[in-house]
């Protein structure tokens, strides 16, 4: 790498992480200006955690991003499942139908969904349709087109025979899948799943559409903070959420890193083709 090219690497990164270290110094401090650092303090964690309002909202973030990444994620990998089964036009098809979604505009997601369920909670005579549902569902749907995408070039890779080479060798359809496709497309499950996750987690524009009185996220609790000085234990509730962030992500490429050391094949597999190379001789 020339020395340009290092040097554009080295200002891109400082303005990309630049805030975020005023924003973790800030946490810290014990003034609410972040261009002067008064003392270093541990109070503004404490204040954050004596919250009565962000804490629990913090905690209905984590339940819709659990629930709806671990939902999304099965849902995801039955449907590349299914979707490697077509033919390769209609595959191609499918894949473009389901990628449309990540490209639409959140706002015309989160619009769409919100007049969907109005229109499911006039149908069934509902009033208050909006709530912890209609989130959890709109958090499943933006996230499922990413955890497709993600699982999809694992099944596309794995080889459509190993599954009937189990089978063959005495196992039933549900161990086949478990012992050998899970197997094999288990770094893109694990990979959508914290994609989901990050992506639900931090979500806005889609939730303040869909969500009702009766159960919020954080980032509709944070949107009210705009209009006025954000106060220091907001900063400690951002550093939080980026170490958690940044935790996912270490554990992303970890994971990547495993999968692309460990052997192709499990146990089972490589017992397929000691058998084959049998047959052979």
């Amino acid at each position: 790498m020339s020395r340009a090219l290092k040097i554009i690497l080295i200002v891109v990164l400082f303005f990309l992480y630049l805030p975020i270290i005023l924003l973790i110094a800030g946490s810290f401090n014990t003034g609410t200006d972040l261009a002067v650092f008064k003392e270093f303090t541990f109070s503004n964690y404490v204040a954050l955690f004596r919250d009565r309002t962000l804490i629990p909202l913090l905690l209905n973030s984590l339940i819709v991003a659990v629930l709806s990444s671990v939902i999304a994620t099965a849902l995801g990998t039955a449907a590349a499942l299914g979707i490697r089964s077509f033919g390769k036009r209609f595959r191609s098809a499918v894949m473009t139908v389901t990628n449309i979604p990540m490209t639409n505009p959140d706002i015309v997601t989160g619009v769409s969904l919100s007049l969907l369920f109005v229109l499911g909670g006039k149908l069934f005579d509902r009033s208050n349709v909006l709530g912890f549902t209609t989130l959890l569902l709109a958090h499943i749907t933006f996230n499922l087109p990413y955890t497709i995408l993600s699982v999809m070039p694992r099944v596309t890779n794995m080889d459509p025979s190993l599954r009937e080479a189990a089978m063959d060798l005495g196992c039933t359809p549900v161990q086949a899948f478990f012992k050998v496709v899970i197997h094999e497309i288990l770094p893109g499950i694990v990979s959508g799943l914290l994609i989901a996750f990050t992506m639900s987690l931090d979500d806005f524009v889609i939730s303040y559409f869909v969500y009702g009185p009766s159960f919020a996220t954080l980032p509709i609790e944070i949107y009210s903070y705009t209009k006025k000085p954000l106060p220091p234990k907001i900063y400690a509730l951002f550093t939080l959420l980026f170490a958690m962030l940044l935790a996912v992500l270490i554990v992303m490429n970890i994971v990547s890193g495993r999968a692309d050391k460990r052997p192709r094949c499990s146990n089972i597999t490589q017992l397929v083709f000691r058998r084959k190379d049998v047959e052979k001789t």
